[in-house]
């Protein structure tokens, strides 16, 4: 896959952005069942983790680890999945999904058959924190990876 129209995460942000800066943005993912499934995304189209440079890698971390924090400080998940696959779109992204023992999929991947029927109950309890989380977001990214673009909380 190129780059540009053909890739999704070129063509457009891949979720609701929460937060862009010069070389990466973090987005919430819409799936269903998992509340708490956010994505960072490489702006640049490149595939592979090992197509950017070292301080480029570094900085990609560092991200995935700021918002893997702000999920367990805000949303506190019994764990934190992270993968970074590209099967389908390979455009460098991580997904950082805060995982629960209610979850449909619980303990297996989300990608799984699921175990048991959704917890529509769970599901909008953390949904009400969700705004406070991308507010925390936010304001850490902001901090730590200079500018953010105006975006819409939900």
């Amino acid at each position: 896959m190129t780059a540009g129209a053909q890739c999704p995460l070129c063509a457009a942000d891949g979720g609701t952005l929460i937060w862009r800066g010069p070389q990466l943005r973090v987005i919430h993912v819409d799936e269903p069942g998992f509340p708490a499934f956010y994505r960072v995304v490489w702006n640049a189209h490149v595939a592979e983790f090992s197509d950017l440079d070292e301080a480029a890698r570094l900085h990609c971390m560092q991200a995935v680890t700021l918002v893997e924090q702000a999920l367990r400080e805000q949303v506190r998940p019994d764990k934190v999945n992270l993968a970074t696959l590209g099967n389908v779109v390979p455009h460098l992204h991580w997904h950082v999904i805060g995982r629960y023992t209610w979850d449909s999929h619980w303990p297996a991947p989300l990608w799984a058959v699921p175990q048991r029927p959704r917890s529509a109950e769970h599901e909008a309890q953390l949904a009400e924190h969700l705004p406070a989380l991308h507010q925390a977001l936010r304001e850490r990214l902001a901090a730590w990876g200079g500018e953010s673009v105006q975006v819409q909380s939900i």
